[in-house]
């Protein structure tokens, strides 16, 4: 019941806060208002979970008890069919949020924010530049609610303008957040989109976001490319025939420049995010691509070729569950124009059984990022289950389980 408690108040508050009422913009007052679906999808279902609708009925009785709303019931029945705020207790609600449920109060996250831009307007000409965008934002009372990846982004853009170092990408990471990845996996998009508004040097036709990076003498790692499966490349007037080796071949990008045509000899193309799952993986109608991540310039115009070499071929990405297993999706379509399903990356596989143990929680961030991208309707119906049951999962123990049971992505699709 306490969940739902939370729940009920911080989806009236933020409603509130997001609210040409809170900005003093409104015209025409309406009241702050949500229904009852908005905590439990099922409420009004016949077939809805009777404890849960109990459980929200009774959030609702005890916050009208404290004066923080009120509500309307539905003509010849007990079910609730609108909520609405109290305007007036709108800071006494973010007070008791945060005091029991350490949610984080508009006036907690401005004065946060004050803080940030203090701390950052001066270190650097793009953090400034953000600052002041910041700085507008407050003067229009519009507060963004994730003051941590701000304060992320604001660290990375410090440290890259002052940069002297020839670096690769992941040393760079590692020197500004102790973590190898956390740049690119967390924050580089947000990164490179400011160091390019503020220097106004938008992307030029071909060229990836992050090579922006290469002016702060910043630089990724040199590319390899990793195949496996049944497939033919030309490579300088030579064919070499890449179903030989069982275990898959990598050479690095720099050859990409040699490479006449390729030639995938399977109906399927796979891309597959982490290495484990890559060399476990043996899929007989699948050619397979380790991905490693966001697409970087040399995969994409590999995957580029490969489709104009294969126009028929049908092309697939198996990633890790997760907020970042989506983001890699979509920007992987994005950047290759090629409509990439996803395989095996779906709510059946977050209630496999098999792979319960395995479920892990979700972060605050993990939450933030998966709501942004909810309303996609390609990920809606696996992120709401994931925040519903506050789960995630790793392929690996996808890929483990995949070699013992299937033959192919036809049985996969399939359900075998």
């Amino acid at each position: 019941m306490e969940t739902y408690e939370k729940k009920l108040l911080a989806a009236l508050v933020e409603k509130y806060r997001k609210s040409k009422k809170d900005s003093g913009t409104n015209v025409i007052a309406r009241r702050t208002r949500i229904t009852p679906d908005k905590l439990y999808k099922a409420y009004k279902q016949n077939d809805g979970d009777l404890e849960k609708i109990e459980a929200v009925n009774q959030a609702v009785f005890q916050c009208r008890e404290r004066g923080f709303l009120t509500y309307e019931q539905e003509g010849f029945s007990n079910e609730i069919r609108t909520i609405y705020l109290v305007d007036e207790k709108v800071e006494e609600i973010e007070r008791y949020l945060e005091e029991t449920y350490q949610y984080e109060s508009r006036y907690t996250t401005k004065r946060r924010l004050e803080e940030l831009i203090a701390a950052y307007e001066n270190s650097s000409p793009a953090a400034g530049y953000e600052c002041k965008k910041l700085k507008q934002m407050l003067k229009k009372n519009h507060i963004p609610q994730n003051c941590l990846y701000l304060q992320d982004m604001m660290k990375a853009l410090e440290f890259i303008e002052k940069n002297e170092r020839e670096l690769f990408l992941r040393e760079a990471s590692m020197l500004i957040y102790g973590d190898s990845k956390y740049l690119e996996e967390n924050v580089l998009h947000p990164v490179c989109r400011a160091l390019r508004e503020y220097l106004e040097r938008p992307c030029q036709e071909g060229e990836m976001e992050d090579e922006i990076l290469e002016k702060y003498h910043i630089a990724r790692e040199r590319q390899k490319i990793s195949l496996k499966g049944n497939m033919t490349l030309r490579i300088a007037g030579r064919e070499l025939d890449l179903g030989t080796f069982s275990d898959g071949v990598e050479f690095f990008a720099d050859e990409l420049k040699r490479l006449e045509w390729i030639h995938i000899q399977t109906p399927h193309f796979m891309t597959v995010e982490n290495r484990t799952s890559w060399l476990r993986l043996k899929i007989s109608d699948a050619a397979l691509f380790y991905l490693g991540g966001y697409c970087v310039r040399s995969q994409r115009d590999f995957l580029k070729k490969v489709r104009r070499d294969n126009p028929k071929l049908i092309f697939w990405h198996f990633g890790d569950i997760d907020a970042g297993g989506f983001y890699i999706h979509e920007h992987l379509c994005r950047i290759t124009e090629i409509p990439f399903r996803m395989y095996r990356m779906s709510r059946k596989e977050l209630e496999d059984p098999r792979f319960q143990s395995c479920l892990r929680p979700l972060t605050q961030q993990d939450q933030n990022r998966l709501k942004s991208l909810e309303r996609q309707e390609t990920y809606r119906e696996t992120i709401t289950y994931m925040l519903e049951q506050n789960v995630k999962l790793e392929q690996e123990v996808v890929s483990f389980y995949e070699t013992e049971n299937i033959s192919g992505i036809s049985a996969a699709e399939n359900g075998f």
